[in-house]
């Protein structure tokens, strides 16, 4: 039994039309779908209905996160860990999920994050042909990164959330952050074999830092860095890489004040494999390799 991966994130924003644009042309994400008050996105190469929605809020943030897992027996076997270490889960199924569909259990993690897991969410396919196809479909717009990648949380108590990832939904820990005081002040965890999955950081419960984007080499990287800086959107931090997960990266602001991250590299983990450690006074190190700092600007839930 094994979660297999971030399936979507929900994200509020306050002008629907304004992020479906920026979504769809800068990012360069396809449409799937609409409500009154949602859009739903996918990048080019997913086959499932959705991996972001837009839903419209007075307020920007994470809404909800999804997980995908392979089955429904995987379900039940996650719901009932849930329910064993104390949380309530609630299931849901069809359009009660929404568009797409599929079967949910959804929770409220200790953290205060939305969660939730889910198995036949509906597939629409990429956007290439299943015999003899192309490595890329033609008429790409904006970035066009492929897939989505992964997600990184604010969190109060960073020992106490991993712990939660770990032992209770089998997270396996990649890297960390470890404060002079021996408490966490950040972890990264995966699922699916890469570097990490999600991350969290030390900050407000239920904040989102960002959420990221796969793109599939530092080339990729400049370019969207090119498109970026065409259509005007505010880059927090110019092309780089990170010590921790050893991935390149470019991170800037939707128009509603939600982090991107495009994102690349990093390696294999296995779950058997020790975490890297790094220690307080290298965090900037972990975090920007190459500058070795770190702003507060960086470690705060908005732009």
């Amino acid at each position: 039994m094994s979660i297999l991966r971030l399936s979507h994130v929900e994200i509020k924003v306050p002008d629907l039309e304004l992020a479906t644009a920026y979504y769809t042309e800068v990012l360069g994400l396809v449409e799937t779908a609409r409500e009154p008050e949602r859009v739903y996105l996918k990048c080019w190469d997913e086959h499932q209905h959705h991996s972001v929605v837009l839903t419209y809020s007075s307020s920007y943030g994470l809404a909800h996160m999804g997980w995908k897992v392979e089955s429904l027996e995987d379900l039940d076997y996650y719901a009932a860990r849930l329910e064993d270490a104390g949380i309530a889960v609630k299931r849901m199924q069809g359009l009660e999920v929404g568009l797409g569909g599929g079967t949910v259990a959804r929770f409220e993690t200790p953290s205060g994050h939305q969660m939730e897991l889910i198995h036949g969410m509906e597939q629409v396919g990429n956007l290439l042909p299943l015999t003899n196809p192309p490595p890329r479909p033609l008429g790409l717009v904006g970035i066009a990164p492929p897939r989505i990648d992964h997600i990184f949380l604010t969190v109060e108590d960073v020992n106490g959330m991993t712990s939660f990832l770990q032992e209770v939904l089998d997270f396996h820990l990649t890297e960390q952050v470890l404060g002079d005081d021996g408490f966490q002040i950040a972890t990264w965890l995966e699922v699916s074999h890469s570097s990490h999955d999600i991350a969290l950081v030390t900050g407000p419960d239920g904040g989102l830092h960002h959420f990221a984007f796969w793109v599939d080499d530092w080339n990729d990287i400049r370019t969207a860095s090119d498109v970026l800086a065409y259509h005007g959107v505010r880059i927090e931090t110019n092309p780089t890489r990170h010590g921790a997960t050893r991935g390149h990266c470019i991170y800037f602001f939707d128009p509603a004040g939600n982090r991107n991250e495009v994102f690349t590299g990093g390696y294999w983990a296995d779950p058997d494999e020790p975490p890297v450690t790094w220690t307080e006074g290298e965090m900037g190190r972990a975090l920007f390799y190459y500058d070795g700092v770190v702003n507060q600007r960086f470690l705060t839930v908005h732009s």
